[in-house]
This record gives structure tokens, sequence and C-alpha cells, in this order.
């Protein structure tokens, strides 16, 4: 066998970048991420690609640098940036890479990965600082804006002149409005600093800090669904602030124990405990929409009730990370959870349930290797003795997620976002277009729309691939034909009389003379009505026709291509 030489030019490698010699400089506890809300899909942003993003800076007193955000004092336009080319903090270059679109994320930078890093590209804000939050935040305010700008700015045990000119003299419950001065002088000592968060940004569910808890805030803090222990005190937002639950009376000295994410306690209860670290006592004043009137009340807390809570969480459970667990471990923990998901949904607590079964399609996704290469490798580490079939491993993962994402479908279409139900459907059909319950999930979805054409063809296609489902497809397609008839029915009311006025006169949609009405309903029978369709239809046709000859004008609700086809129109001239 004849062997020809070639030159073989070994590859220069490739010199470092700029942004890789800034990444050399990060050590480790520089920069601390915690996600506030997932973001979708399983792709993230890399070296090449344009993102866009909203962004605010904090002191860790709180104090706002800088925002993007219109409530913050930006302008309310995201920054664009493409990685690797654009000027950019070198905390964000290292963070964005690893968001999800949609993800709302909080990076603690240490001054090395923001303003403070060598020959930091991005000019720094007028303002000394160490380490920063990027992160939203809302504060509320009860003395005068400018005052509460300088305080912002001071620390623990500090003394400040704070001036403030009379364009910053915002009205307060501290002191009256005054007038005819340009400027007033604050001396101020900041004694002591409580922590308020306004949790829903309009002031009625308040967090105030009591007692500093253990732990860097909020990657210590119970963000995402645990099992929480919490001592509390519940009492009544009035006068005599009477008590009617202590869990260190009334439990005999027991704590409370439950997981989050599950709708065991107040909505306003948990969002607060969610924002807590260990040790930590705070203060929570709820409005009653957060409280028990969404809620089973306690027996000695009345309808429409403001509640105060004083909890101390003494710890928590993170949920079990997937990675490293056994197909049959990985298997009963997305059951768990799916069962969970499906009481809630009984309940009706339809948002929580759904972000139940999301959150097993975000744990497949970081388990079930997507790569050839990548998923020969996983199996063989960790599933060779139970699971050596690669392509069974995934058939049965897909099976899982097929039914989660279909979960998620009748999850949104009780909280009647159709359109994303429809979406979440066609995750299953654009791989399995045969899907029974996909087609018949989105068959309803369509129906909700008023797209019956397509609601139609989604229940027909159920019986055409499993003969076994044509009793739901049947029943599915018999209520599709009373709500199709009901839709029609009000159609033909609502534009009954639009085409009989002479020339020149104007008929108001849905609106009969009376007069008439009455008569013709002394008069009609139940077999006149039987045969209004079509000479209704031929009426509608005769006069559709006639109309622009006559030049008749005519004013009516505004109504779609697919009301005139119910009508028996194929088209109206309006002039």
């Amino acid at each position: 066998m004849a062997v020809e030489d070639e030159d073989i030019n070994p590859q220069k490698k490739k010199a470092p970048s700029e942004d890789d010699k800034r990444r050399m400089k990060i050590v480790p506890g520089s920069l601390m991420k915690a996600v506030m809300r997932p973001g979708g899909g399983d792709s993230t942003p890399s070296d090449g690609d344009q993102v866009a993003y909203h962004c605010t800076v904090r002191t860790l007193d709180g104090v706002i640098v800088e925002s993007t955000r219109s409530e913050y004092g930006g302008k309310g336009i995201p920054i664009r940036h493409v990685l690797g080319k654009s000027k950019i903090l070198l905390g964000l270059l290292e963070g964005i890479p690893t968001m999800l679109k949609g993800e709302v994320s909080m990076f603690k930078m240490k001054p090395q990965m923001h303003y403070g890093e060598d020959d930091c590209p991005v000019a720094a804000p007028s303002m000394k600082f160490s380490e920063i939050y990027i992160v939203s935040g809302f504060l509320l305010r009860q003395v005068p804006k400018g005052l509460e700008m300088g305080i912002g700015t001071m620390t623990r045990e500090e003394k400040a002149v704070i001036y403030v000119t009379s364009q910053y003299l915002t009205p307060s419950p501290l002191m009256p409005v005054v007038e005819g001065y340009e400027e007033v002088h604050f001396e101020v000592e900041l004694v002591h600093l409580i922590q308020v968060r306004d949790m829903l940004g309009d002031g009625r569910l308040i967090k105030r800090r009591i007692r500093d808890g253990k732990g860097e805030f909020p990657m210590d803090c119970p963000l995402h669904d645990s099992l929480l222990r919490v001592h509390y005190k519940g009492m009544l937002l009035n006068e005599e602030k009477k008590v009617f639950y202590d869990t260190r009376v009334d439990n005999d000295g027991q704590p409370l124990e439950f997981s989050s994410g599950e709708g065991l306690v107040p909505e306003g209860f948990e969002m607060c405990v969610r924002l807590m670290l260990p040790g930590e006592i705070a203060l929570v004043t709820c409005p009653p929409d957060y409280a028990y009137d969404k809620f089973l009340r306690p027996a000695n807390v009345p309808e429409g009730a403001h509640i105060q809570w004083e909890i101390e969480l003494l710890g928590f459970e993170k949920p079990k990370d997937w990675t490293g667990l056994s197909f049959d471990g990985i298997m009963d923990e997305a059951e768990k959870i799916r069962v969970t998901g499906n009481r809630l949904f009984k309940e009706g607590k339809f948002e929580l349930a759904k972000a139940k079964y999301e959150k097993v399609l975000r744990d497949f996704n970081h388990v079930n290797p997507q790569d050839d290469e990548e998923g020969k490798v996983f199996m063989s580490n960790l599933y060779a003795a139970l699971l050596p079939n690669l392509d069974q491993f995934r058939s049965l993962f897909d099976c899982v997620k097929n039914l989660l994402h279909l979960n998620v479908a009748a999850c949104l279409l009780k909280l009647g976002e159709c359109r994303k139900s429809i979406e979440a459907c066609n995750k299953v059909l654009d791989a399995n277009p045969a899907h029974v319950k996909g087609l018949y999930r989105r068959g309803m979805a369509y129906m909700a729309l008023g797209e019956f054409e397509e609601a139609q063809r989604d229940f027909e296609m159920m019986m055409k691939v499993d003969k076994s489902s044509e009793p739901d497809a049947t029943a599915a397609l018999s209520k599709l034909k009373k709500q199709r008839q009901e839709v029609e029915s009000k159609a033909r009311k609502q534009f009954k009389g639009l085409f009989d006025k002479k020339p020149g006169e104007i008929s108001e949609v849905g609106i009969e003379n009376q007069g008439e009405d009455q008569a013709a309903g002394k008069n009609e029978n139940d077999d006149s009505e039987q045969e209004s369709d079509g000479d209704e239809a031929q009426e509608f046709h005769e006069a559709a026709a006639e109309a622009p000859r006559k030049g008749c004008f005519y004013r009516f609700w505004p109504t779609s291509g697919r009301l005139f086809s119910a009508l028996g129109l194929d088209r109206c001239t309006i002039l």
C-alpha cells in the first residue's frame, strides 16, 4: 500500500483575547449568582451573540447606582451588547453567558468584578462603593426624596449634614411642606438600620427585618422550593393586635414545617420567607388577598382581615440535586414532584401546578444529554448497569417529558392562556403528530379560542390514528358543534335586520324595533324558527349583493371574516 508523505504544519496556539485575559483575573468567591426567576429553553448566549438585557446596579446598602428600568430612573430601554466585542463589566461578562432567555438573576460582585477592576473598560458612576448587587429593588418613601437619597449613602453610626434643595423636598409624614426655601439642611445620625422590603411595590405587603440572619443575601435564602422550618406568631392588624396563633404556644413549642411552592401557607407568608436568611426574624404586614381571604382561614380570623406575622426562619433543606442520581432515583424524584403538581391542579392551584411540571422539565434538561457522544459517556458512567441502551433511556425520558408538557398545557388552558397552551402541545406534536392526548388538548385550546376548524381537525385526527379514542373525540366534536351553533345563533341575532332598512337609513346592529319584536314573538312558532337559518342566509346574500348598487350606509360592530362565513355571507361591502 502506497503512502504519500504530507507536510504536517502544527497549528499555532491562538493568542488569548482581551476578555480571556480579564477572565484569568477572576478569583473564587468574587462573583456570586442567585436565580430570582428561571428562564426558558436550554441554550445560553456565547461569544459573538448579541444579548439584550435590563440591569439595575445597587450597593450592598440598597442604594441604586444606575438602572435601565424607568421605575428606577432609567430610560426603560434595555442594553444591547455583543459578547466578546462590547465593553462590559467583568462580572456581567462572566455571568450573562450562564443565563437563559427570560431569566432574572442577582449577581453579587467584589470590586475587582465591577468598576474596581484595573483598567475597567466601563466608566464608573460618580459614587464610591465596594461590593455591589446587580438587582432590582424598591424603597418605601417615608421622608422627603432628597433626604432619603442622602441617607441611602450613609453607614451605621455615621453622622452627616444633608443639603436638600426645594425640588427634592417632596411631601412626607416626617415634616410639613416647606415653602419659600431654596434649600434645607438636615443633621442626621444613622443610629440603626432595619431592612424594609416592599414585596408588591404598592406598599401593601411589607417585610421588616428585626434580627439579621446568617449567610449571604440572597444566595443563602430559600429562593427555590424547599422544606422550611419556621416559628411564627400571627396577629390581627387592629388596635388590640390580637394573637390568633403562635407555634410556640399552640403547637406544643414545635415549629411549622412546610414545603414551599405547594400552596401550604398563605401566599404573602411564603413570598417573605423565601427572602429570609436562616436565623432571621422578620415582621410581615400582609393585606387580606395575600393572607387568608384566598386561603383556609382560621376560625378566629375574620374575613377581610389585615394580618401581621412575626416569623423566624430556623432553617431549610434544599431540594435534591439530580446530578449523580441513578435512573431510578431520577424517576422517583420526578414522580414525587409530578404527583404534587397533580394535587395542586385538582385543588385549582393551576399556577403552582404549572410551576411543578416546569421544574421537572428543567431538571430533565440538565440530566438528559442532547449530544450523542455526551450521551454515551453519560450512560456508560452512570446508567450502564441499569440501562445500557441509550435509545431506550431517551425514549423513557421523552415519554415522561411529553406528559409534563401536556400537563403544562392543561394548566395554561385553565388559566385562560390558550395560545401558550397550544404552544405547549406543539412541543409534543412537532415530534409526534399522532400523539392522541396532544391532539385532544390542542383541540380543546382551539375550541376555547373559537377556532373551530382547527379544533375539528385535531379531534378527527384523534379517531383516525387511534380508534380507542373515538368516545372522547366524539364527545369533543359534539361539544364543538354545540358551541359553534351558539356562536352562529348569537351572530344572527346581532345582525338581524341589518340589511332591512331603506336606502339612506342607518341600522344599529343588535338594536331592533321593540314593537315589531313583540308582534313577531306572538305570531312565530317553532316551525318558523327551525326554517329561519336558510331564509336569513338567503336574505343576507341578496342584501350584500344589492348594497353597493343602492349606496346604503351601514354601521355595525367590528367582526371577522369567520363571522360573516357563519352567517352565510361570502363578503360584506361597507361604504
